[in-house]
């Protein structure tokens, strides 16, 4: 088993919900960019607890895609969550997430997988704030909202300004950088990038940024209106939350050296 597991270059993770609509076509956009880059790879379907048919008909996609494996679980818990959960059971050198719906092509990851590969960073996140990056915009108010939510990470949360983008949802990771993140991380929601980030920089790994082409998803599952409000609390609850840790390791230290 761990010469198999030696053996695998990247494993992609696909978080679902309420996804059956469009879950083949995800699938085989992440099975085809295995094939063109020549990739020994798995792709991990989590659906979150979805109620529609997003687990039945990923399910009957494993027999025509054998790199694929469906993972699944009730009640639904948040994107998050379902990360956490398929990372634990990724066996890859490297990592990727990227959401359902396509809004960055397959393709565009060879950029971060290039990145990883010459060790130039643990973490390669795309960013639509790039120049030319974004092909279909978000509406106005989830503009004005982003611009708003920019403010609050970098002043509020401490995010460094090098790091434009932290939610977009194709983001790339040396495996074992992954699986010790998200090992840790409390965050089930959609808040979850913070987090990690945040994890990532206290422990010193590098992150870089990467240009993607992005279309907005109409069909999103963030309702702004019942959404915000439980954003603000998640990130709320990370910055206390690491803070609780990081006193705990500091009593820790005081106790040995007393």
């Amino acid at each position: 088993m761990n010469d198999y597991q030696t053996e695998i270059d990247l494993s992609i993770i696909i978080p679902a919900y309420k996804e059956a609509k469009k879950i083949k076509q995800d699938i085989q956009s992440a099975a085809e960019f295995l094939v063109s880059q020549r990739l020994f790879g798995e792709i991990l379907l989590v659906d979150d607890g979805s109620p529609d048919d997003t687990l039945a008909t990923a399910k009957a996609l494993e027999l025509e895609f054998p790199n694929l494996k469906v993972l699944s679980y009730k009640p639904n818990r948040g994107k998050g969550y379902a990360l956490r959960y398929g990372i634990a059971h990724s066996k890859g050198k490297s990592v990727m997430f990227a959401d359902a719906g396509l809004c960055v092509p397959y393709d565009i990851a060879a950029i971060g997988l290039t990145m990883l590969r010459l060790r130039m960073c643990d973490m390669a996140i795309g960013s639509r704030r790039m120049r030319g990056s974004v092909r279909r915009e978000q509406p106005l108010y989830r503009r004005l909202g982003s611009k708003v939510y920019s403010w609050v990470i970098h002043t509020f949360m401490g995010i460094p300004s090098y790091i434009s983008d932290t939610q977009c949802g194709f983001k790339l990771y040396q495996g074992n950088v992954a699986r010790c993140l998200y090992a840790s991380a409390f965050t089930d929601g959609f808040m979850f990038d913070i987090e990690i980030i945040l994890r990532a920089l206290a422990d010193g790994y590098q992150i870089l940024e990467f240009p993607v082409l992005w279309s907005n998803d109409a069909d999103s599952r963030f309702n702004p209106l019942r959404g915000t409000w439980r954003l603000f609390r998640e990130l709320v609850a990370i910055r206390w939350g690491l803070a609780a840790e990081q006193w705990k390791k500091v009593k820790v230290k005081i106790w040995e050296m007393g």
